[in-house]
């Protein structure tokens, strides 16, 4: 049987969507070659048409709320503005006599040649930010252990020991709020490096409970044979669909763009 509890479900909204439904595996897969195919284009017409892909197919097929959606999307969005800004800033097309003028700043010289790359890579980084917001808020991290163990074929042992250290982070804020508040119950400075031999403490026994659990459940045991696994997972139409659509639009936008 799987360890359901050590990862958080997804709303249930999420979880029944058509995106929900879908094969993680057939998502990341799309992920992945929409990535290698933003690798081969400059244009900016490719990737701003999957960013509207993908943010309208997941509020409409994965059923996200706006705001949940633009809460993910909001601060990796502007990480990408700001690469976007530093490469037309510091890009060598700007130092070139032939370049095209568009402005003076000062010292700084900015030519329509550099604003079109910069545009460019600001665009391919904002689809891989919404691509991965959307897969992230439609994929239930335990379901894609499961796909990647049942369908995948990944050994047991390593997906489910990533999902928990997946689940290590959140675990450690926690943990470090009760010996911050444990500390001022005592009277004691809230922060001292003293906390981070506690925190060190606490995961290693996560950890030592965690491979016990494992090997007990018989992760990784040649000797038990064939696991059983408590949601199992089967390849379906759904996922043929949503599979060969991803592939036509990227072959489809590379080749408008050539």
């Amino acid at each position: 049987m799987t360890m359901s509890y050590l990862a958080p479900a997804i709303a249930h909204e999420q979880r029944d969507s058509l995106l929900g439904r879908t094969s993680p595996l057939v998502k990341l897969a799309i992920a992945v070659l929409w990535l290698l195919g933003l690798g081969l284009t400059v244009h900016p017409g490719p990737p701003l048409v999957l960013i509207v892909v993908t943010l309208i197919a997941g509020i409409e097929l994965g059923r996200i709320p706006l705001p949940r959606l633009a809460a993910r999307l909001v601060p990796l969005a502007l990480a990408a503005a700001g690469i976007a800004v530093t490469n037309l800033v510091f890009s060598g097309q700007n130092a070139d006599p032939a370049a095209t003028e568009l402005t003076r700043i000062g010292p700084l010289r900015i030519t329509e040649e550099a604003v079109a790359a910069a545009f460019g890579i600001g665009a391919r980084i904002g689809a891989i930010v919404a691509v991965g917001a959307v897969f992230a808020l439609t994929t239930d991290p335990t379901r894609l252990v499961d796909a990647l163990v049942q369908q995948g074929r990944i050994s047991p042992r390593f997906a489910y020991g990533a999902l928990a250290a997946y689940q290590a982070v959140p675990r450690l804020a926690d943990d470090l709020a009760t010996l911050r508040a444990a500390r001022r119950l005592r009277g004691l400075r809230e922060w001292h490096p003293r906390i981070l031999v506690g925190l060190l403490v606490r995961a290693i026994r996560r950890a030592d409970q965690l491979a016990i659990a494992m090997d007990a459940r018989g992760f990784g045991s040649p000797d038990l044979g064939a696991r059983t696994t408590f949601r199992p997972l089967h390849w379906s139409i759904l996922d043929a669909v949503v599979l060969l659509t991803g592939v036509v639009l990227i072959v489809v936008l590379l080749l408008a763009t050539r």
